[in-house]
């Protein structure tokens, strides 16, 4: 007995894979919603834009913000495939699969020192002007 056929969807090219891709990307934005550290990650976007707006700091500094964000974003993104394969093919306690996860897991929390650093250095460098 063989497996059933999947059916592949033709190549889609030119203006068309521009939406396909768009649409694959919201999906995937949708579906890290669904993870709590994701929309904690949102709402700490939104405080640290605050904060840094609220002592004053310039386009450049709020735009750095921004752009570590969507970097944390994307890594955050990878982490959750990662887990999603792991748990897939290994619904079992293993080590590998342990190591993978804690891997992911590592890539996100050095993004999140390097944006508390950032933000801490922008805080202080403001708030020693008026020191």
């Amino acid at each position: 007995m063989s497996a059933p056929e999947q059916k592949v969807a033709p190549r889609v090219t030119g203006i068309a894979h521009v939406f396909a891709a768009t649409g694959y990307s919201l999906a995937g934005m949708v579906r890290l919603w669904g993870e709590t550290a994701f929309r904690h990650e949102v709402g700490a976007l939104v405080a640290s834009l605050g904060l840094l707006a609220g002592i004053g700091a310039g386009p450049v500094e709020l735009a750095a913000l921004v752009g570590l964000f969507l970097i944390l974003f994307a890594v955050e993104a990878l982490n959750t495939a990662v887990e999603c394969i792991v748990d897939r093919i290994s619904p079992e306690w293993e080590e590998y699969a342990r190591n993978a996860k804690d891997l992911g897991s590592f890539a996100v929390m050095c993004l999140l020192l390097t944006i508390v650093l950032f933000v801490a250095v922008v805080v202080w460098g403001h708030l020693a002007l008026f020191g």
